[in-house]
């Protein structure tokens, strides 16, 4: 067999699920019809999890020139008046890192791809079309299209479509998608201002809940700026795409010779979910699996999870210390996570898209009735679920993202948790814990038994004397700990919480049905 796993598209989902796969040591192969990434923006925001997840890999630093962090996003209806704000969550942050960013893609997908090269165990081929994909006896197979003209068959344990909302894949397989009852036309434009323009634009991102004209200003990094317009009844997309027509749709905010057009394109934002995202060892991810309209900038953030959910388990299928059963959760676990997601940025969308004036009216009153209410604005990761089944406990706070705090390790070095620590199976102890040196012997006697890799953290108020003591510069996980009524965690490589406990023999009971639950 060539491979253990063969992805199926490299925008930035397969590129990032790619370079997971090189830190877990799968063999693999990343194919794409394209020689080259694509040059025009197309994603602009990300969040918490996704930075994360670029961190494990090793880019936060290289990507840092091409992202800032996220704007408040402010509603304003036709008449100019607030209706709704959508803010950040405050420093301290949960995860390490700011709530949201906004970025320019290319120079990220350029980062992903670059950091490919780093792991021996990925190969790249581009310019090579996927024409088939078939199993036989647990034996994937993969016909290619190459750039001369002939045909090659290559063969894996898994595939991965990673191939896109077109997905050639999914749709030679007749794979049906839920409906979620969303589709409407939008012209997006990304434009550079000119040196000394944009002074007088919003500092921060607005909708505009116009039912004339309902559209979206964004800030993004340096002199990026993006504006999204509704396609209104009469419109057609080559005409409106016209640069005469983006030019008038600018001139509320902008003259034309203030700024650079980068990119124009029409869309018809679709709230759209695979019904099946896994057919034997073929599995569907970021676009294939699901397209969300942006209005809560998670489109590139659901296929990042997707990525981060999937590849740990792959890795321990292979090596044998999970069984293949494990696999299922995949969708088990990400079908209601992207659907509460979509449909809250459906809900977003419908908010802003409202044509009819006297439930513009409505919305208005019920939208400003909330804001007296809550004057503070909603809290954009407060819309974000954890997970809500699969491979997870019974109770709280299993399900939740394991929060990720700044700390001193033995040898005095500061720095995130995740960078010591890494993407394994973690056992999380409380000060307040008072047996883990019984809980560390337990869990080595079971860890060799299954041959399980665990990483221990013990947190301490104390200068750190040992090797996985930790202490917090600012209380983050203990406090976070404390409210959930936890001494002990167990952690999952995506850093989703598995289950929690507060005594030696809840959390050994904890640790044995993890075990049961990989089936070893």
């Amino acid at each position: 067999m060539n491979y253990d796993l063969i992805i199926v598209g490299m925008g930035p989902v397969g590129a990032t699920a790619a370079n997971l796969a090189g830190q877990w040591g799968l063999k693999t192969l990343v194919l794409d019809k394209s020689d080259t990434i694509y040059q025009n923006p197309r994603a602009m925001g990300f969040d918490q999890e996704a930075m994360r997840t670029f961190d494990n890999i090793g880019l936060a630093d290289a990507i840092e020139p091409h992202v800032m962090p996220y704007r408040a996003s402010h509603y304003i209806n036709h008449e100019g008046q607030p209706i709704k704000r959508i803010e950040a969550a405050k420093a301290p942050y949960a995860l390490g890192w700011a709530p949201n960013y906004v970025f320019s893609q290319p120079p990220l997908e350029r980062a992903l791809r670059e950091n490919i090269q780093f792991f021996g165990n990925v190969d790249v081929r581009l310019g090579c079309e996927v024409q088939e994909v078939s199993e036989d006896n647990g034996v994937s197979r993969v016909r290619l299209l190459c750039k001369d003209g002939s045909t090659e068959e290559l063969t894996s344990t898994y595939v991965l479509a990673c191939d896109g909302g077109t997905s050639a894949i999914r749709t030679r397989l007749q794979l049906q998608m839920e409906d979620l009852a969303f589709d409407e036309p939008w012209l997006v434009v990304d434009v550079l201002l000119k040196d000394g323009a944009g002074a007088g634009l919003p500092d921060t991102n607005v909708q505009y809940c116009d039912t004339e004209r309902p559209s979206t200003f964004v800030v993004g990094p340096g002199r990026h700026r993006r504006w999204e317009f509704m396609i209104n009844p009469g419109e057609t997309p080559a005409d409106i795409v016209r640069t005469e027509s983006i030019q008038q749709l600018i001139s509320r905010w902008l003259s034309a010779d203030e700024y650079e057009i980068w990119r124009a394109s029409t869309y018809r934002f679709h709230a759209l979910i695979l019904e099946r995202w896994r057919v034997g060892n073929l599995l569907f991810m970021g676009d294939a699996a699901h397209m969300t309209p942006p209005f809560l900038a998670q489109g590139m953030c659901q296929g990042i999870r997707d990525a981060m959910n999937l590849i740990w388990k792959l890795a321990l299928v292979r090596r044998g210390q999970a069984a293949p059963t494990l696999l299922d959760s995949y969708q088990v676990e990400r079908i209601p996570h992207v659907r509460r997601t979509t449909e809250v940025a459906k809900e977003f969308g419908q908010t802003i898209c409202e044509r009819d004036p006297e439930r513009a009216r409505e919305r208005d009153e019920r939208l400003m009735a909330e804001m007296r209410a809550n004057p503070g604005g909603t809290v954009r990761q407060s819309l974000i679920p954890g997970l809500v089944a699969g491979f997870i406990d019974r109770q709280a706070p299993a399900g939740e993202l394991f929060p990720q705090p700044r700390v001193i390790n033995c040898l005095g070095e500061e720095n995130l948790l995740d960078r010591f620590t890494g993407q394994q199976f973690r056992v999380v102890m409380a000060e307040s814990f008072d047996r883990p040196d019984e809980l560390v012997a337990q869990l080595e006697r079971r860890l060799v038994e299954r041959t399980q890799p665990i990483t221990l953290v013990r947190l301490t108020s104390e200068d750190p004397q040992e090797e996985h003591q930790y202490r917090e510069l600012d209380d983050l996980l203990s406090d976070w700990m404390t409210k959930q009524g936890c001494r002990v965690l167990l952690v999952r490589p995506d850093h989703y919480v598995y289950g929690g406990a507060r005594t030696l023999e809840e959390a050994v009971a904890l640790f044995e049905r993890c075990l049961e639950g990989l089936g070893v």
